[in-house]
């Protein structure tokens, strides 16, 4: 979390995006003043939503492609190491545009996700994987409606920030 969110202000309204069973949900949650998950898993979901009652987080059970979210709800949206499970490139693309509708005007993205690897690859075996290659971003969530596009690498993994 320190690289994720160096020199990054989320603001008091925050999404997450694919929180899984909320490992990350547990750090965002005592970071912001409220924390709506999106989680398309319902097990997940249903799990997370139960233990993390009472700590001013709301979990939704829905695809982040089409969330029922209203327009520029949010001052933050962050999704961790969640972008290679989105089953296409085309469904990446739909999912940065939801993002960027819910964003209000200069709220911020942040996003960190997986380098392509061999092992990377043979730890998704039989789990959905389609990586997502950092140098193609800042056209992607352009077109998406994000500005200020920042990518930070490392050998294993990309961050990206960018502003709606």
């Amino acid at each position: 979390m320190p690289w994720i969110l160096n020199g990054v202000d989320l603001g008091a309204n925050v999404l997450e995006v694919g929180p899984g069973p909320g490992v990350t949900t547990d750090l965002l949650c005592d970071r912001v003043g409220h924390l709506t998950c999106v989680e398309i898993d319902p097990r997940f979901a249903d799990a997370l939503s139960r233990r993390i009652a009472g700590r001013g987080v709301t979990v939704l059970c829905e695809d982040a492609t089409a969330m029922s979210l209203p327009d520029t709800t949010f001052d933050g949206a962050i999704s961790l190491m969640m972008l290679h499970h989105v089953p296409s490139a085309a469904l990446q693309d739909l999912f940065f545009r939801e993002v960027a509708r819910v964003l209000r005007p200069g709220g911020i993205f942040v996003s960190v996700d997986s380098v392509y690897s061999r092992s990377l690859r043979l730890l998704h075996l039989f789990d959905t994987m389609v990586p997502v290659d950092p140098r193609t971003l800042p056209e992607r969530l352009g077109q998406a409606g994000f500005t200020e596009v920042q990518i930070d690498l490392n050998p294993y993994a990309f961050r990206v920030l960018a502003r709606r």
